[in-house]
């Protein structure tokens, strides 16, 4: 393994996706593929002032969330809303307590964020102002991800266009979508099961005793045989029982594996790598564009989740480079609304595993968008994100 991974390292495969492309940049300035609306909007039909506005939410779970290292009833949120030339577009950040973000973070960072976005007079410049974004702090991924997604979905409002269309992506693609059932009693387990049966991929967490760990997949077996997708989230912490679980596992209508051992543990990960029967899949280690060439040999693909990567901006520059060097794709999310989730819909017809089922966690999902038919991830055809706020939904946006 070693070997080989020193001579993908050195090879001409990690240059060939030097020269990524912003897909936004097409459009500015020249109109090229607008809708008459979208022409329209651009020769003037409200004020031309780019507007950033904040909500807090708290996202509260349908059942107690636990995965290897942490349980939790809710997550907190924070959803944006960008306003130009009578067009809105709305974001969403959201927080579980293992990114490191709170809403006061995510506020201070759009504070400091509004009078930097709000110097463009061209929204079109996502490229240019998710740079800018980017450039306030060294964290914020999340908070930053609320302001991208609501420029996409801002512009792909103005365009007429839904983002998986600009870009050229063909929904009938879309892989099947999972529904996550977290770490529980046998009984817990057991009702969540029968919950998710209705979709074709159920993925569960584990990663702690052996023993539960099997009651895990032995309880789900007792109820369906729906493939399973794993995460582990780094509970692995010896490669010989991670390959020995994953070889279990293998029997078991598994069809991938996710972040079996701890970031740290590079070289192990990917002995294991090299000799699973089964795709191992990158999440905690990688969060950003930046991640994928130092992960290159030692998983089989990535996790590309919205709220880590700052948004569809670098999510997008992320498909092109791990397609490059051929390494398989996934899209996930976190305890999220229909806004992110929408949002992350959107590059799902260039995964090979989609596990957004984050607005189905909760029980108070202040937005409709993307759904599940016939166990597949489905974006909206409505521009931009296609996410629309409920009806008797209100929320107090703030920019100050």
């Amino acid at each position: 393994m070693t070997s080989r991974r020193t001579f993908l390292k050195s090879a001409g495969l990690l240059t060939a996706a030097a020269a990524l492309f912003d897909p936004a940049k097409i459009f500015a300035h020249n109109g090229m593929g607008l809708s008459g609306a979208g022409r329209r909007s651009l020769s003037g039909k409200g004020e031309k002032k780019i507007v950033l506005e904040w909500c807090p939410y708290e996202a509260k779970m349908k059942h107690v969330f636990t995965i290897s290292h942490s349980s939790r009833t809710s997550t907190p949120i924070v959803l944006t809303r960008i306003t130009y030339d009578g067009y809105t577009g709305y974001g969403e950040a959201a927080m579980p307590p293992y990114l490191g973000e709170t809403t006061s973070s995510a506020v201070e960072f759009l504070k400091k964020a509004k009078p930097e976005l709000e110097r463009f007079s061209d929204p079109f410049m996502i490229g240019d102002i998710m740079k800018d974004m980017d450039e306030l702090t060294t964290n914020n991924c999340a908070a930053k991800a609320s302001v991208d997604i609501a420029l996409h979905d801002l512009v792909g409002k103005m365009i007429g266009q839904p983002w998986w269309k600009i870009w050229g992506f063909d929904p009938a693609h879309c892989p099947n979508n999972s529904f996550t059932v977290g770490l529980d009693t046998r009984e817990v387990v057991l009702q969540k099961a029968k919950e998710a049966s209705i979709y074709k991929v159920i993925k569960v967490k584990l990663g702690r005793t052996e023993e539960q760990d099997k009651m895990m997949i032995n309880t789900i077996r007792e109820v369906c045989n729906n493939t399973i997708c794993v995460d582990a989230n780094q509970g692995w912490k010896d490669k010989h029982y991670a390959l020995d679980m994953i070889n279990w596992l293998n029997t078991k209508n598994v069809n991938m594996i996710e972040q079996p051992m701890p970031v740290g543990m590079l070289e192990d990960t990917g002995w294991v790598t090299e000799n699973s029967p089964l795709p191992i899949i990158a999440d905690e280690s990688c969060q950003r564009l930046t991640d994928i060439r130092k992960l290159h040999g030692y998983f089989t693909g990535i996790n590309i989740k919205l709220m880590k990567c700052t948004g569809l901006h670098e999510a997008r520059e992320m498909i092109s480079l791990a397609e490059a060097l051929d390494m398989k794709l996934m899209v996930g999310c976190m305890t999220e609304t229909s806004v992110a989730i929408s949002a992350a819909s959107q590059i799902a017809p260039k995964t090979k595993w989609s596990d957004l089922d984050g607005n189905w966690l909760i029980a108070n999902d202040c937005f409709t968008g993307s759904q599940v038919v016939d166990g597949r991830i489905v974006p909206s055809n409505d521009p931009g994100i296609g996410a629309k706020m409920n009806k008797g939904v209100n929320l107090q946006f703030v920019g100050a």
